[in-house]
């Protein structure tokens, strides 16, 4: 099914009323931090020794022409969602923990806009919020509220991620995001700390409740393509207002990914998709490729099937994760051109009966890292000393001989995260719960080795359910400092002077 529509003077009339109204600002809000668990007792703050740089080399990501420069744009890094960085992260000299309590808000976005402040998209019981903050000090610079929550059928506060996941900065540092009333807000971030709200698109006629955007991303020529949680994918030409879409019938729960050829990179429940634009630039697809759903929604997983958006690889690869048990981590061809056979290579990962995996792949070189999250259900799967099932996995990839293995599996745990990586100092990063005995809920930021394997430190971040991260990623700033979101707020994480 197909629709196109431009937008009505009606929308334009309360777009141009809502662009004179002042933006939610709230300024100078200094930084208090996230508290621990009262009467916790305080494991070792760091475990481990300091690491040595050993870079890895990798594939070129261009730069989007239409969003932010890599590394600043999204949640995943760049357009290819490689989340992989190629500046440092912390090594663990003198590391420095600090944090903003946010009142059960979780920054589950974090941008770096061209003034170097962080642009998050945070969530909270009542809805999502934009926030502004310095990267040092973490004051909140300037607060802007987005439509309130409106609960899906199936869904709690804790697992309604419909516009509370996923935001990109573009090219002219403008926030583009998708709200819980459907729509799709540009936003302007000016030298002062203030948002503005520049433009609406109004996508009701595309996806009506309770069916809600999941994210919006630009191609390569600057059309914008959303994605909704029951499987429409739509577009809209940011110039006439034109707007387009088609059913594919399988919902879709994570972001996608695009390249330069004009590929949009979709996985479902169901399948892997590439996307194009046609003519008029309506969404059409170009191929579609089945994989493992699995035969029932294993616990850590939001939906049956494939937890990852899609990570492009080089000039021609994306990669997933399927649902089978055990999970298997796939590499298929990305070109437009149809393909005898489009699967290069799978490989199964982790144990049978406990492999999951909610959070996309770090794509570096010809490597994929791949984190375990079966277990995690809610905040109590970690509560009182508990944790989920252990292993970040490498799988390293054989264009040539069409091979995947798995190189080594670390037996690390972190129960949500989106890990990370620098390509500049060779250090993944995840954040880690191990379980004990004492029924202590310590959180540490963690540094394996990409070569070996091997951990190289742990960081004790705080303890209790509020420094949780609850699918929150690691970002690594231009500077080489790292944050996670937690349900508590935002914690950073910097080597010492």
């Amino acid at each position: 099914m197909r629709h196109s529509t431009m937008t009505s003077g009606l929308l334009v009339a309360a777009a141009v009323a809502l662009m004179l109204a002042p933006a939610y600002v709230h300024a100078g809000i200094p930084a208090i931090a996230i508290p621990s668990q009262p009467g916790q007792s305080v494991p070792n703050p760091f475990e481990g020794a300091p690491a040595t740089p050993n870079p890895v080399a990798s594939f070129g990501v261009p730069e989007h022409p239409f969003m932010a420069p890599n590394g600043r744009s999204n949640m995943h890094h760049d357009a290819y969602m490689t989340d992989a960085y190629d500046w440092s992260g912390p090594l663990g000299n003198d590391l420095q923990v600090s944090s903003t309590w946010l009142g059960l808000e979780e920054c589950a976005s974090i941008t770096f806009d061209g003034h170097g402040r962080i642009v998050g998209l945070c969530g909270s019981l009542d809805g999502a919020h934009l926030r502004m903050l310095d990267p040092v000090s973490l004051e909140t610079l300037a607060f802007m509220m987005l439509p309130p929550r409106m609960l899906r059928p199936g869904t709690t506060p804790l697992t309604d991620f419909c516009a509370a996941g996923y935001f990109y900065l573009d090219h002219r540092d403008r926030g583009i995001v998708s709200t819980n009333t459907n729509q799709v807000w540009v936003l302007s971030i000016g030298p002062e700390p203030l948002f503005t709200l520049e433009h609406i698109y109004d996508l009701n006629q595309h996806v009506a409740p309770p069916d809600c955007i999941a994210s919006v991303l630009p191609d390569w020529s600057g059309l914008l393509w959303f994605v909704s949680k029951g499987g429409v994918v739509g577009t809209i030409d940011p110039t006439s207002g034109v707007t387009a879409s088609t059913t594919v019938g399988e919902g879709v729960f994570n972001s996608f990914a695009v390249d330069e050829t004009g590929g949009v990179f979709i996985v479902t429940a169901a399948a892997l998709y590439r996307f194009d634009a046609d003519a008029d630039g309506a969404p059409q697809v170009t191929w579609r490729e089945t994989y493992d759903r699995g035969a029932a929604l294993k616990p850590g997983m939001l939906s049956q099937g494939s937890g990852t958006s899609p990570t492009l690889l080089g000039d021609d690869l994306v990669a997933i994760a399927d649902n089978a048990d055990p999970m298997n981590i796939e590499v298929y061809r990305r070109g437009a051109a149809p393909e005898d056979e489009r699967l290069v290579c799978s490989v199964p990962v982790f144990e049978p009966g406990a492999s999951a995996t909610e959070n996309s792949l770090i794509a570096a070189g010809n490597s994929l890292i791949v984190e375990n999250n079966y277990g995690y259900e809610n905040p109590f799967s970690t509560a009182n000393g508990a944790t989920t099932a252990a292993g970040i996995a490498r799988v390293d990839f054989d264009v040539a001989a069409e091979t995947c293995s798995v190189a080594w599996t670390s037996s690390e745990v972190a129960p949500t995260n989106v890990p990370k990586m620098s390509l500049a100092n060779g250090l993944i990063y995840v954040y880690a719960k191990p379980a004990r005995a004492d029924g202590v809920d310590a959180w540490y930021f963690t540094a394996i080795d990409f070569h070996t394997g091997a951990t190289v430190y742990r960081q004790l971040t705080g303890t209790g359910y509020l420094y949780n991260n609850h699918y929150a990623p690691v970002s690594i700033g231009p500077d080489g400092t790292a944050y996670v979101g937690a349900l508590g707020g935002l914690i950073r994480i910097a080597d010492g002077a």
